[in-house]
């Protein structure tokens, strides 16, 4: 609800839910490159099967990842950040990705170069977990100024901050908000969950209200999704994950439907014989790897290493502390709840987040 942290551990039955959201209206930048398209929203699926991956202990299977890892873009996300703006590291050991990424298939994102998902991922020092926070891309925040001082400076919706001076605004933008440092970015394209679930042969999803989507692979723009459970195809799992006109929470049911097909693709992987099937496997990596983008310094197969012991159970989806929808001016925005806000990334910078959510702040 509206004033507090929606927590969805991973494997839940339920979505808790939450206050309305409403369509994004960041300025638009130049058009991505036509390389830079393809590759935005699905890098946790990779980080996390990879980490599997490495799990297995296989040399092979080193090898194998770490050649696959050669084709995967790499992106300047640092360079452009002041030093002296940044967040000092706190917990030692501890890891915090930024996952941004766009739909770059949506018919209704005609807003140009814009991210429409921002997810904070938290890798605990023992990396026994995962915490993956989801960044509502409507919060109002304060963009600072980018590096040539053209633009930010000012308060406005934080998936602003990408069109404005993309990848190092967004995480200057971020660091701002949530006083955490940031050590790696990752850029996916939420498409890629078409191939990705395609490649595993579809994942089951329990759609808990029957809706309608409007923005559909499909002819015509309109898919039915019934109420229960249901094995979807990535036409159909695309279609799920990417509606928000149909629902009176808007953006906050995206998030939470995007981390439900999160959740399957990982049981999936996991459950449906893929790490044991050589051609299955071959095309899971691939099709993930296709969507990812990733800075200069992160090597997935050290991550895949160090995340071993890492499983779908072990990981929570939480969505940042907001009080609800209001307007400023003509925009709707979403309003951070700034003082549980500035608690949970706190916990974040200590690297002390499953005890404040044990606790329940």
């Amino acid at each position: 609800m509206p004033g507090h942290t929606q927590v969805e551990k991973s494997g839940s039955p339920e979505d808790t839910e939450l206050g309305a959201a409403s369509e994004s209206t960041a300025e638009p930048a130049a058009e991505p490159k036509p390389r830079r398209r393809r590759t935005r929203r699905i890098v946790l699926i990779t980080l996390l099967v990879l980490a599997l991956l490495g799990g297995g202990g296989a040399v092979a299977a080193g090898l194998y990842v770490r050649s696959v890892e050669k084709g995967i873009e790499r992106v300047e996300a640092f360079e452009q950040v002041p030093e002296e703006s940044r967040p000092v590291k706190v917990a030692q050991g501890a890891k915090n990705i930024l996952i941004l990424g766009s739909d770059t298939r949506d018919p209704s994102n005609t807003g140009g170069s814009r991210s429409d998902t921002i997810i904070l991922a938290h890798l605990p020092k023992d990396r026994s977990s995962a915490q993956l926070i989801s960044i509502p891309r409507d919060t109002w925040v304060n963009v600072p100024k980018s590096k040539d001082g053209q633009r930010g400076g000012r308060d406005a919706k934080i998936n602003a901050a990408y069109a404005w001076g993309g990848i190092p605004m967004m995480v200057q933008t971020v660091e701002k908000f949530t006083k955490v440092r940031i050590d790696h970015v990752a850029l996916v394209d939420f498409a890629g969950f078409k191939e990705i679930v395609d490649a595993l042969g579809g994942v089951e999803i329990n759609v808990e209200k029957g809706f309608t989507s409007t923005h559909s692979l499909l002819p015509g723009g309109r898919r039915e999704f019934p109420q229960g459970k249901q094995v979807m195809d990535g036409a159909e799992a695309l279609d799920y994950a990417r509606e928000r006109y149909a629902f009176a929470d808007g953006d906050f049911a995206r998030i939470r439907h995007q981390q439900q097909v999160i959740r399957a693709i990982l049981d999936k992987a996991v459950s449906g014989g893929t790490l044991a099937n050589p051609a299955k496997l071959n095309a899971f990596v691939k099709a993930s790897a296709d969507s990812v983008s990733v800075d200069k310094t992160l090597s997935l197969l050290d991550l895949g290493m160090e995340l071993r012991h890492l499983r779908s159970g072990n990981l929570t989806f939480v969505t940042s502390p907001s009080r609800g929808t209001g307007r400023v001016g003509t925009e709707s925005v979403v309003f951070a709840d700034s003082d549980k806000a500035d608690k949970f990334y706190d916990a974040v910078r200590r690297d002390a987040v499953p005890e404040i959510l044990r606790a329940g702040k």
